[in-house]
């Protein structure tokens, strides 16, 4: 594979790029490229993880040893789970399968186009590795720390009774630096930490990994608004508003029903949900009237969807249950893999309640 399609595999999915230039170091100085997502284990899986699994198999179509690294020591810091370190390291678990199912992906190891699972609790005993978080803090002020706070889904003054939120991006970037780590992946929201990283390389001279930040999917009952906060995203913590992986397709469609889509405009979550779940999985989605009020179309951009549902062509229902249908055939293999592997769910459901 040449160096232009293992970047366009690489970074074509990606909402942003920044620091392309490691990455075409790194490819044309061969070797491993060494790739990783980190996640706070803190409950069960959403629509959105659908996401970062587009680009996972892209990277690992593109040979890059993909590492999905599971921040347990980060989670309790974010106090999920009310700290409680079994609860989340059961979750962590249940992730490690939910990833496995929807990449399917059987070869895992430090190889090129393999897959990893690894945990920070792993290399936090290490002296070098708080010697590291310690640089990582070093000369960054408290209101420089402050504004990252948004990669914990807190505001800036959540942590004035919490010293140990202030470590939190410290430590981010220490487990990119410690791991070497070539490619930092993550939703925009993570992007403040990621610019963090690259400050605090660019103070000591280290390498600065290649950022690549992924769209996040809006709240089926938000507008799209796109704010710093990222209060819009989709979250776990609304069901209402956001698409679980393990949610049936009725549920799917009585979600879906109720979410936001002016037809004169085009900034509808149901549109994100077509442009980077449904799109890229499945290459073209087809909206099922009932009969008496038309035929079955088929459409394979999000332009001509959108135009379908401005001009009426597409009913806003039809539109949202083809969404839903859709979303529901991307997941059948997970549902089976959990029907047959129940223990690990059924312990989230426990935790979750």
């Amino acid at each position: 594979m040449d160096a232009s399609t293992r970047i366009s595999l690489i970074t074509g999915a990606a909402a942003e790029v920044v620091g392309i230039e490691h990455l075409e170091a790194r490819i044309a100085d061969g070797g491993t490229i060494r790739a990783y997502v980190g996640f706070e284990p803190s409950g069960k899986a959403h629509v959105g993880w659908k996401v970062l699994a587009t680009n996972l198999r892209r990277m690992l179509d593109a040979d890059v040893n993909v590492l999905i690294f599971m921040a347990d020591w980060h989670a309790w810091v974010n106090d999920k789970f009310g700290g409680d370190m079994d609860k989340i390291h059961t979750t962590a678990k249940y992730m490690e399968e939910v990833f496995r199912s929807l990449l399917n992906h059987p070869e895992e190891g430090d190889g090129p186009g393999q897959l990893r699972f690894g945990y920070a609790s792993e290399i936090m005993d290490s002296g070098d590795y708080w010697a590291r978080v310690l640089r990582c803090s070093k000369n960054m002020s408290l209101a420089r720390v402050r504004r990252t706070f948004s990669i914990m889904g807190r505001d800036e003054d959540s942590g004035d009774g919490d010293l140990s939120k202030f470590f939190y991006p410290a430590m981010q970037a220490a487990d990119i630096f410690e791991m070497n780590i070539d490619l930092a992946i993550g939703g925009m929201d993570q992007r403040k930490a990621h610019m963090y990283m690259r400050e605090v390389a660019d103070h000591w001279g280290w390498t600065k990994a290649t950022c690549i930040h992924t769209p996040i999917i809006s709240g089926l009952k938000s507008a799209g608004a796109r704010m710093d906060s990222f209060d819009h995203k989709m979250s776990k913590s609304d069901p209402s508003g956001a698409i679980l992986l393990h949610d049936t397709p009725e549920q799917l469609r009585k979600k879906m029903r109720k979410a936001y889509l002016d037809v004169e405009k085009d900034d509808s979550p149901i549109y994100e949900l077509l442009q980077y779940i449904v799109l890229p999985e499945q290459g073209q989605i087809t909206v099922t009237p009932k009969p008496e009020y038309g035929d079955p179309s088929t459409y394979d951009n999000l332009e001509t969807f959108v135009a379908a549902v401005q001009s009426g062509a597409i009913h806003p229902l039809d539109a949202k249950f083809a969404i839903a249908d859709a979303i529901s055939s991307g997941l059948e293999s997970m549902r089976e893999h959990f029907a047959s592997n129940p223990q690990l769910l059924e312990s989230v459901n426990e935790i979750t309640g």
